[in-house]
């Protein structure tokens, strides 16, 4: 069932995997949660960063506003608005904020654990 994004509310995000955010915290709204994975829309003010990190599944990033830096197994790259990456399971990665910036981010499979708190 789709809930408009009015009904929705913002969770601080303060780690990824376990780990602490760098450089302040995010916010995030679960979207839609279904049996083969999750979608999240997730925010990190300018100069937030995740740590370096992998997981237990495929996470494909969709930028809606701002700027991220980020690097998938050591390449980087900049990421604008209507940008994706995709982070897959295993690999280590890791997002920079550098202006505010919101995304999308689909998880399949559904992680076993939140990767998000």
């Amino acid at each position: 069932m789709m809930g408009g994004m009015e009904e929705q509310v913002w969770q601080p995000l303060v780690t990824v995997e376990g780990l602490p955010l760098e450089g302040g915290e995010g916010r995030f709204r679960l979207l839609e949660t279904a049996s083969s994975g999750l979608a999240y829309l997730i925010h990190y003010p300018a100069g937030v960063a995740s740590p370096t990190h992998a997981h237990d599944h495929d996470s494909i990033v969709y930028v809606l506003s701002g700027r991220i830096r980020g690097a998938v197994d050591g390449v980087e790259a900049v990421l604008e608005p209507g940008d994706s990456v995709l982070h897959p399971r295993g690999v280590a990665h890791h997002v920079e904020a550098l202006t505010d910036s919101m995304w999308v981010e689909f998880k399949s499979p559904l992680p076993e654990r939140p990767p998000i708190a």
